[in-house]
């Protein structure tokens, strides 16, 4: 089915980009020590795990999409709350 196809190609691309940007962001935090970046790519790191987990759930373990969608909200959205903590630290 050309959906399940659409959905694998568009996590893969979501999986590589945010493994670069999670990368980028812990390197800068090696770099600089600033707990926001470590927590910046905490927040990313969450998002892409997100992803990875609901699209092995959805193909590989035959979760239903609608669980899948929602393993991916979850996630999606405690890496928000985190990069906006991130966000706060960098102020403070």
């Amino acid at each position: 089915m050309w959906v399940d196809t659409a959905i694998i190609a568009v996590k893969t691309v979501t999986l590589l980009l945010g493994s670069g940007i999670t990368y980028i962001a812990y390197k800068a935090h090696r770099g600089t020590g600033a707990p926001s970046l470590r927590m910046l790519a905490v927040g990313f790191g969450t998002v892409t795990l997100g992803a990875l987990l609901a699209g092995i759930a959805h193909q590989l373990l035959s979760v239903p999409l609608e669980v899948g969608v929602l393993i991916n909200s979850v996630l999606v959205a405690v890496g928000f709350a985190v990069i906006m903590y991130s966000l706060y630290l960098e102020r403070g």
